[in-house]
């Protein structure tokens, strides 16, 4: 055996240990590089739970819209006539003011061309009232019913201790409501004097709209 052969297999194996120690710090990086990366799918899982929330307000805001738009429109057809409708009241009280005109003991014994007068202003009358009724304008005939200030106002109360305080006893001017919206209110008078109306008691069919304007 050569001398040079003793000392390369004295000098081989001291080699190893240093490629294994140089390799370690390698082989540490790669351990650790995927403790410290993000995991992808709680990431997928976040945005879509952010998607999903953005999603569900979108459509409460649409549904919002929606709901909005449809009540602004019912408003619109409903209440679309209302300068019209109250220019045409006057028109109304002209031609009642004419039918209350004539005494009730002229109409009775009315004949030929006054009968026919009348007649025809009454059909007017009726006309007028069907028509604005049509367009979603109600008459008031508060006459015996409870005072109520939403729809009616007072002018005047009348001593009487026949009906319940509070009851409407005279019509002055008739109401109009137009929806659940008050057109005109009624003015009327009030009695006073007699016994106390129950809570809450009123006569039946009486118009009370839940809105005023």
């Amino acid at each position: 055996m050569k001398p040079n052969d003793t000392e390369n297999q004295n000098t081989t194996p001291q080699a190893e240990p240093a490629e294994a120690t140089a390799g370690a710090p390698g082989a540490a990086a790669n351990d650790a590089q995927p403790q410290g990366a993000s995991d992808p799918v709680a990431a997928l899982q976040a945005e879509n739970a952010d998607l999903k929330d953005k999603l569900l307000r979108l459509m409460a805001d649409m549904e919002n819209l929606r709901r909005r738009t449809a009540r602004e429109i019912v408003d619109a057809r409903t209440y679309a006539v209302t300068n019209f409708a109250r220019d045409m009241l006057n028109v109304a009280d002209n031609v009642r003011r004419a039918i209350e005109s004539v005494p009730d003991e002229a109409r009775g014994t009315a004949e030929g061309a006054f009968k026919g007068l009348i007649e025809g202003i009454d059909l007017t009358e009726r006309d007028l009232l069907n028509t604005l009724e049509r367009h979603g304008v109600k008459k008031l005939d508060p006459q015996g019913q409870k005072f109520d200030p939403n729809v009616h106002q007072a002018m005047f109360e009348v001593p009487n201790p026949d009906v319940p305080t509070g009851t409407v006893v005279q019509v002055v001017q008739s109401g109009y409501v137009i929806g659940d919206r008050v057109l005109r209110p009624a003015l009327v008078g009030v009695a006073k004097g007699g016994p106390k109306a129950p809570n809450g008691a009123g006569p039946e069919g009486a118009d009370t709209p839940s809105a005023a304007s």
